[in-house]
């Protein structure tokens, strides 16, 4: 239809979007990278013909290798015949498993010292952070379940390079076969930024039981992506339902007598012979609980023979300032014939040191005629074998005892 000369033609939407978006048949489109070239072992060159390799008539003759399958989402050009070498990875799947980078790194669990043994090697290929191009990356191991700066272990930053060699060992004290079965360490890459805050790379995780004891292993696999956790809010029903399993397995567990672990501590017992007395080392903690707002404790370590009227047994160390995992290296002595001291019980608590306030209790240990497990254990080995030193971990626990509860300061 024509207007007159002079006259305006007003079309109206519908016909103005049909005219400018389809000027001809409607084709499905099933894969978007299929407008692009792309080379494969059958000949698909840079400079064929995108439409022709669509049409399912001209063209067909020319580009044998775009089968139904080929066109398939997720399938790439992999056709019959095509080489594992020259077929095209899928583009997320590439993304997930090589263009973060890979990670080599070895891991001893030594039974003897109850220490994990983690050597990082290497990286090679790491995703670019920088403008320029490259990273600062440096690499973060924890244990988890745990608290984070707890736990934390950390290498020196390589500056400007996607492919770094760190050749460092990190150690982590106090691990024991317990551990070993239930805990999993998370090794992450990240890039360090001076004037904002550092970037995750990637990371990977490996449960402790894939370990044998004195054995070292050796791993070098692909980073992967963190993987965020969903919020209460947009939960499924199903994780909503598993959450709450969980939380009535901690209640059941805590009725049963389970107490909240508080960290580690490292002792030393020698009956000796020649003094007549006990000889108690405090070596170091690990792991404790951050009792401070800056996620650290100042921890110190008393030690009390009980039953004790006068109150004259009690020992304290030194305090060390901002730190989970301290190291102290005391030995305080009891004198006390071997009878005696077989009906005595050695109390270990561990505080936090506050100024202006009451101390803050982390956790503690007993260990005596009527303990448990590894205490039980290394009590008795003392007793039993004068004038030789044993030097065992023990798991501290949120028990206060009783008696310990009137020397919080």
């Amino acid at each position: 239809m024509r207007g007159r000369r002079g006259d305006r033609m007003t079309i109206n939407i519908q016909e103005h979007m049909a005219i400018n978006v389809c000027p001809g048949p409607i084709r499905p489109i099933r894969q978007i990278s299929d407008y692009f070239p792309r080379l494969g072992p059958e000949g698909v060159g840079s400079g064929a013909d995108p439409q022709a390799q669509l049409s399912p008539g001209a063209g067909a003759a020319a580009t044998p290798s775009l089968t139904p399958l080929a066109l398939s989402p997720g399938a790439g050009i992999r056709g019959a015949g095509a080489s594992e070498e020259g077929a095209e990875v899928d583009s997320y799947d590439s993304d997930d498993t090589t263009a973060l980078g890979t990670l080599e790194f070895d891991l001893l669990y030594d039974q003897a010292t109850c220490t994990l043994h983690c050597s990082i090697l290497r990286a090679k290929g790491l995703k670019p952070m920088d403008f320029n191009g490259l990273a600062d990356p440096y690499v973060k191991l924890h244990l988890l379940p745990g608290a984070c700066k707890a736990n934390k272990l950390k290498t020196k930053t390589q500056r400007n390079t996607l492919n770094p060699v760190w050749n460092e060992d990190l150690m982590y004290r106090g691990i024991t076969d317990e551990d070993i079965t239930r805990k999993v360490l998370r090794i992450s890459v990240c890039d360090e930024d001076k004037l904002s805050h550092n970037e995750f790379i990637g990371e990977t995780r490996i449960p402790l039981r894939r370990l044998k004891p004195s054995q070292k292993k050796h791993f070098n696999i692909c980073l992967e992506r963190q993987v965020p956790l969903a919020s209460p809010s947009s939960m499924t029903a199903a994780l909503r339902g598993i959450s709450c399993y969980l939380k009535e397995l901690e209640r059941a567990e805590q009725s049963q007598g389970l107490l909240e672990e508080r960290g580690r501590i490292l002792l030393r017992l020698t009956y000796s012979s020649h003094r007549r007395g006990l000889l108690v080392g405090i070596v170091r903690c690990a792991h404790l609980a951050a009792m401070d707002v800056n996620g650290y404790s100042d921890p110190y370590v008393k030690t009390y023979l009980r039953p004790d009227i006068e109150k004259k047994s009690k020992h304290k160390t030194s305090v060390k300032k901002k730190t989970l995992n301290p190291e102290f290296n005391e030995e305080f002595f009891y004198e006390m014939e071997l009878p005696a001291l077989a009906t005595k019980t050695l109390e270990v608590t561990v505080w936090d040191y506050d100024i202006g306030k009451s101390n803050d209790f982390i956790g503690g240990v007993s260990l005596g005629p009527n303990s448990r497990g590894e205490a039980l254990k290394h009590w008795r080995d003392c007793l039993r074998q004068s004038d030789v030193t044993l030097e065992r971990w023990h798991t501290l626990t949120s028990e206060l005892p009783p008696a310990a509860a009137s020397f919080s300061t």
